[in-house]
């Protein structure tokens, strides 16, 4: 690799994700002198020798007695998004340069997100509920006002790379879209996006400012009959706030995180009628993995040849990330 005698590539994968990323392993073997490495555990005896190291779920911080085992280290490539985690100053301040694949997950978790409003808008969570709960035919086919996408006013909040995929979608099929973003040109503001929306998508990063950025007061804005669409993070919606908002029957909400995940058996979110769930598994589709594998091997190559990279993280981009 460009500028480094300790030029190996790591992989510290476990194999059932690295088979996703990696279908195809001949992309990564061309990389070069290629280890893969099966358990994080084993990490800080596999450094010695890296110069790329790539990273999934799970890897613990590099602090400084890690990097010290791999003096050559000159990039970390992650197969995910977020690499707040793991990432540390040490990295920087030894001029490691940092990439990720979050741009490979965003249109499966807006594909996602697109189905939860739909499935919000015709009530489908509502009439699964009641025909497997063992309701009567009659009682079953009872909902709420059922809507169309084409024309309804929907509310993004972020114009993240996963937030603009969504408004893609739903603007194709009709949508009138609004958008609460403080770095958006034509962003509304907040409490007019909730008052005036039928379904609330939430795309924003966590950050320190947007922690429970949806609480009692924010949801209460929100019209009766409106639904709720989350596939970003539990820290954006005060889970308590809407709880108790499910519990009134008076809103509908889509959920892919939670505050504890695994979500427990017991936990109240999976009885309510009105709540329809998925277990974390929004950017897991087939072409999303793969995607995210081959932004890698191609950001790997890009720094072989000394290119820049195409997805950086620097100091300044991961205070805005989530």
């Amino acid at each position: 690799m460009t500028g480094s005698a300790d030029s190996g590539v790591l992989v510290s994968v476990p194999p059932g994700l690295r088979a996703q990323f990696f279908p195809d392993p001949s992309g990564l073997l061309a990389l070069g002198r290629v280890r893969l490495l099966d358990d994080h555990a084993g990490l800080a005896d596999a450094l010695p020798g890296t110069g790329v190291l790539v990273t999934s779920w799970g890897v613990p911080p590099l602090t400084a007695d890690l990097l010290d085992r791999a003096p050559g280290l000159r990039l970390v490539a992650h197969t995910g998004a977020t690499v707040k985690p793991f990432v540390t100053d040490e990295l920087w301040s030894r001029g490691v340069q940092v990439t990720q694949a979050g741009a490979g997950m965003a249109r499966s978790v807006a594909e996602v997100a697109l189905a939860f409003t739909l499935a919000l808008l015709h009530q489908v969570h509502r009439f699964d509920h009641a025909l497997r709960g063992g309701l009567p035919w009659q009682a079953a086919e009872r909902a709420p006002a059922r809507h169309e996408i084409l024309g309804c006013p929907i509310g993004v909040i972020g114009a993240s790379r996963t937030g603009r995929a969504y408004i893609d979608l739903v603007r194709a099929l009709g949508a009138d879209v609004r958008i609460a973003d403080p770095y958006h040109e034509d962003a509304i503001p907040l409490d007019d996006l909730l008052a005036t929306s039928r379904i609330v998508a939430v795309h924003a990063p966590s950050l320190p400012e947007t922690r429970h950025l949806l609480g009692e007061r924010e949801l209460a804005l929100m019209p009766d009959g409106a639904g709720l669409v989350n596939t970003a993070r539990s820290w954006l919606v005060d889970e308590r706030a809407l709880l108790a908002e499910l519990r009134s029957g008076r809103i509908d909400a889509a959920m892919d995180v939670y505050d504890e995940e695994p979500l427990p058996a017991g936990h109240p979110f999976r009885s309510l009628p009105n709540a329809l769930l998925t277990p974390h598994q929004a950017a897991g589709t087939v072409e999303c993995r793969r995607r995210q594998g081959d932004v890698v091997v191609s950001e790997i190559a890009r720094f072989a040849a000394g290119l820049p990279l195409e997805h950086a993280v620097t100091p300044a981009l991961l205070d805005r990330m989530g």
